[in-house]
């Protein structure tokens, strides 16, 4: 389990986002990937839901036709984000590579 100490600072975040080119941060490590097609999008939520249960951390998902809408967060460290998130984050950008699902961070919703 994350617990306070383990929150990522906003320089750790803004740092580790150099190596996610997919995710951005807007109250948590946050993305849409298009496949596709809806089958596409289907099978890529079935990776994300086996890399959520090895990793025992399960984001936020909105599945919308061919995007998938995906938002990490720590609730158990108080709604920060985490070492965890980031590895979720990567672990799911490279699922997407293999699936050929496009991140288009730019299109999830404004807060």
């Amino acid at each position: 389990m994350a617990g306070i100490g383990d929150q990522l600072s906003q320089a750790d975040i803004d740092a580790a986002l150099k190596d996610l080119p997919d995710w951005k941060f807007q109250d948590g490590l946050v993305t849409v990937y298009k496949s596709p097609t809806a089958a596409g999008a289907l099978e890529f939520i079935a990776a994300v839901g086996r890399i959520a249960e090895e990793q025992n951390h399960h984001p936020d998902l909105e599945w919308r036709y061919n995007r998938v809408f995906l938002r990490y967060v720590s609730h158990d460290a108080g709604q920060a984000i985490t070492r965890r998130d980031v590895d979720a984050a990567v672990s799911v950008s490279v699922a997407a590579a293999r699936l050929g699902a496009a991140a288009e961070p730019g299109r999830y919703p404004a807060a």
